[in-house]
């Protein structure tokens, strides 16, 4: 689903070389340059858990920082070795972590298309969602998700759209799943911070 929320207003969030400073900053090595004049203006919206439907912990912090320990669950056999990354992770609790920034190419798409152009990581910001597709949400974290939404739509002024994984890579992702509520855009939706 294509979503523009619009822009935020208010005062300007505070950033320093794509970081923004209200984020904990936990760095991911699993990043890279975005090619030269590409515009930023796609956000990627995922969900992830570690292992699925488990909540809480450190292991999605673990694997974008390439310190998971395989055999610490059955599961982590499946994505052994993998390299991946986001710009932010919104906990289920609403604490935001940022490990990439947003001047650079988090690895959160793969091999995806968006409006005719491949691979998004070159011009999307990759938020993560502690959650499974088929899993309800917390409203901190719609809440949190929107605020940033409008946090980076300030320091990327390009960005309008919002998509789910599953939109850039159709059939071979799910994310963010049934249960992601794209309402909270709406009127209806969470009220913007005062």
């Amino acid at each position: 689903m294509k979503i523009s929320p619009g822009p935020r207003q208010g005062a300007d969030a505070n950033w320093q070389d794509g970081w923004l400073e209200r984020a904990i900053r936990v760095a991911s090595p699993n990043y890279g340059p975005r090619p030269a004049s590409t515009p930023v203006d796609l956000i990627v919206v995922h969900s992830i858990s570690l292992p699925p439907g488990e909540y809480g912990g450190t292991f999605v912090q673990q694997l974008f920082t390439n310190q998971l320990d395989w055999d610490a669950h059955p599961y982590f056999q499946q994505i052994r070795g993998a390299e991946v990354s986001a710009h932010f992770y919104i906990q289920r609790t609403g604490q935001l972590i940022q490990f990439v920034s947003t001047q650079q190419r988090a690895w959160h798409a793969g091999k995806s298309q968006w409006c005719g152009r491949d691979n998004c990581n070159d011009f999307s910001i990759g938020i993560e969602l502690e959650g499974l597709e088929d899993h309800p949400f917390e409203t901190i974290q719609y809440e949190v998700l929107r605020s940033l939404i409008w946090d980076i739509q300030r320091e990327h002024p390009l960005v309008q759209d919002v998509v789910g994984h599953s939109d850039v890579a159709p059939g071979r992702k799910r994310d963010p799943g049934d249960a992601f509520n794209w309402h909270f855009f709406d009127d209806s939706g969470p009220s913007e911070p005062a």
